[in-house]
């Protein structure tokens, strides 16, 4: 129809339910495998130079794919920055012991978007002089059945909701951990203040 305009294609609104919990209580979702452009490090996320650069990487191949999908016909937004979080001793995550975390940090991408365009999109940025590159990688995560919630404040303060997660709900409803701790950043820490970003702590579970 002339004159009519076509929505970009936004992760988010897709899987409304995974992008958009609450936070006033966990809530069970069955997450379906997605794909994600990934690259991993170790190391306190507000001083490594390890981090900078993955995010630098991360973002400059996801745009210049979402680019090229634009001009081939199909656009979209580019996903939020995700992560999944791990240590060799769990308790570093309440100790705040950031040195010792590792991560995988990630960018959801399109179901049309495939190992061809992740390439094309890492040679241009190649072009750029972009550190980082090589550590990428184009994966699956399939996570399945998984309890998240939406955490509202600094990033510091969300050891006591992680708490109540693993030492209360997932007890008390049977479940056992099934993947690595997954955080969804929806807001832009440069500018919204700490007490008011929106996190979504997410758990892959399984029943015990």
């Amino acid at each position: 129809m002339a004159g009519r305009t076509v929505d970009k294609y936004d992760v988010r609104k897709q899987f409304k339910e995974l992008y958009a919990p609450r936070p006033d209580d966990f809530k069970l979702v069955t997450v379906p495998p997605m794909n994600y452009l990934m690259l991993d490090g170790q190391g306190n996320p507000g001083t490594a130079p390890a981090y900078a650069a993955a995010l630098e990487a991360l973002y400059s191949v996801s745009y210049a794919v979402k680019f090229a999908s634009k001009h081939a016909g199909r656009d979209y937004v580019v996903g939020p920055l995700e992560g999944l979080w791990t240590a060799d001793d769990p308790g570093s995550f309440t100790r705040g012991d950031k040195d010792s975390w590792k991560w995988t940090m990630m960018i959801p991408q399109p179901h049309w978007i495939g190992s061809r365009e992740i390439g094309d999109g890492i040679t241009k940025a190649s072009a750029k002089n972009i550190p980082g590159l090589d550590g990428l990688r184009f994966e699956t995560l399939d996570e399945g059945l998984s309890v998240q919630i939406l955490h509202i404040g600094s990033y510091d303060d969300e050891a006591p909701t992680l708490h109540r997660l693993h030492s209360g709900f997932m007890p008390a409803n049977g479940f056992g951990f099934a993947g690595a701790h997954h955080e969804i950043y929806l807001s832009d820490p440069r500018r919204v203040p700490s007490e008011k970003l929106k996190t979504i702590l997410r758990q892959p579970v399984r029943k015990l």
